[in-house]
């Protein structure tokens, strides 16, 4: 029974998020708590929230800092030289942009945090993909996708969860799978180059003078099922407007009744969003560059070695960056003022996800969930359990935590190898590969930031997103056969 009401519950979820009938953060909380009744659990309701509130909290903290410190570090223009080799390189070109897209979030992805990946490349990508009309959901799909292959690093968290799980070292699952990993990250980039051909003969190839007079009060947005026009903007703090509708989710597009553009009182707003990167902005501290950048550096590598938790690296961070680069107190609160909106968006995501996760784990669904799985593996497919294992990985570490499929899932795979003489380390390479649709999962906090940044609905990214995440992590599953590594 338990079993059967937890795909509903999740089936519920994604129907009626991708429907936009309700939005994310209504659904992640309502829809839960309604299946917690039906089991006859009510009762105890406030215990898993409570319990799946303290698991999060530490993700949520970590996300709220990280997004004042890289919010502060695009203020002061960090970034801008890498926007700068963007555009020339792109040269208005929407194939180029796209390409380029997928190359800043794999590079970026080495830091080994989602959340920052997505931060930048947003950040990065975001005016080239407004001035040029082009699809923000393919930037949210290339840019997760990309992130999801990435995520295998050692210090990425799945391998290491794996790792601990069946008691093998690290390196010894990462390294064999790299050639498999880099044609994963090859059917990334191919993707971004259809994708860009696609929104190429879509839009045309313009000149940069071109892009840049382009006016931004109307644009098409493409969700890979049709246009709608419309558009989502915001001021210092990144407030959405829908020229055509009110309904929003995390900061998104939407459709509705043709709104006139000069009575909409935020059309000043839409222009200040796109002079977010304006090289004349009164917030540059250009002298300040290389301390901006030296503190970045030291941040990450501090993440990677791991010296402190990564929500107090951030947190230091934040406010070391709003001291040196804004002493006084009121340019402080502005800042953090500008960027309280995403704070808010993400961090309220997280903690109704906590609901979910609470939900799913305390009343035992995700157990029965697992072990209804695992049982439905026939014995004849016991000498190709690793196979079966980099098939279950997609779906089951989209609906549920990396810690609930390495900590819950992986180790009975595993067991069930041991049984028809599969060795374990085949077991944890074939568990990576479904890294690239993980990211795109309702339950990782990441992809709020992506879509929330991004002025995307969570919907219409799902929609777009999860057919290529799947194919692409199918590619990185098909070379590791081939190869031999599993």
């Amino acid at each position: 029974m338990l079993t059967i009401l937890g795909f509903a519950m999740i089936a519920t979820f994604l129907v009626l998020i991708m429907t936009k009938k309700m939005s994310p953060i209504a659904a992640l909380v309502l829809i839960p708590a309604l299946f917690c009744v039906a089991v006859g659990q009510g009762a105890q309701l406030g215990d898993y929230v409570i319990e799946g509130v303290g698991n999060l909290a530490p993700t949520a903290a970590m996300l709220m800092f990280a997004i004042v410190y890289f919010g502060v570090m695009i203020d002061v223009g960090l970034f801008d030289p890498i926007v700068r080799g963007i555009l020339k390189f792109c040269r208005a070109d929407p194939m180029r942009i796209v390409v380029g897209t997928a190359v800043l979030a794999a590079i970026v992805s080495l830091d080994g945090d989602g959340s920052t990946t997505f931060m930048i490349t947003v950040s990065a990508m975001y005016p080239l993909y407004k001035r040029l009309k082009m699809s923000l959901v393919v930037m949210t799909g290339v840019a997760a996708t990309a992130n999801g292959v990435m995520n295998t690093l050692p210090w990425g968290g799945p391998t290491a969860r794996a790792a601990t799980a069946l008691k093998l070292d690290a390196s010894e699952i990462f390294v064999p799978m790299i050639p498999a990993l880099a044609m994963g990250l090859l059917a990334v980039f191919v993707l971004a180059y259809v994708l860009g051909l696609r929104e190429r003969k879509r839009l045309g190839m313009l000149t940069l003078d071109e892009a840049l007079a382009r006016e931004p009060e109307q644009e098409t947005v493409s969700t890979g099922a049709g246009s709608t026009r419309g558009g989502s903007t915001g001021g210092a703090g990144g407030e959405d407007r829908l020229r055509k509708g009110a309904s929003a989710s995390g900061g998104g597009t939407g459709t509705g009744a043709d709104a006139d553009p000069a009575a909409d009182p935020a059309d000043e707003a839409d222009d200040e969003e796109f002079q977010g990167l304006d090289p004349n902005r009164s917030t540059l501290r250009p002298k300040l560059y290389w301390f901006n950048a030296g503190l970045t550096a030291a941040l990450l590598t501090a993440m990677i070695m791991e010296l402190m938790p990564i929500p107090v690296l951030f947190l230091l961070g934040a406010a070391l960056a709003l001291t040196v680069n804004f002493p006084h107190m009121p340019d402080q609160r502005a800042r953090i003022a500008a960027h309280a909106d995403n704070v808010l968006n993400v961090s309220g995501m997280v903690f109704a996800a906590a609901v979910f996760t609470g939900v799913l784990t305390g009343t035992g669904m995700v157990e029965n969930m697992a072990d209804w799985v695992v049982g439905a593996v026939p014995d004849a497919m016991g000498p190709h359990m690793a196979i079966v294992t980099g098939l279950l990985s997609l779906p089951l570490t989209y609906f549920m935590s990396n810690d609930g499929f390495y900590f819950g899932v992986l180790p009975v795979l595993a067991e069930a190898g041991a049984a028809h003489g599969v060795s374990p380390l085949e077991i944890a390479r074939a568990s990576l590969a479904g890294q690239a649709l993980h990211m795109s999962s309702p339950l990782v906090p990441a992809v709020y930031v992506l879509v929330g940044m991004a002025k995307v609905e969570f919907g219409d990214h799902t929609r777009f997103t999860v057919k290529w995440a799947v194919l692409t992590s199918l590619v990185v599953l098909g070379a590791g056969i081939l190869f031999g590594i599993m």
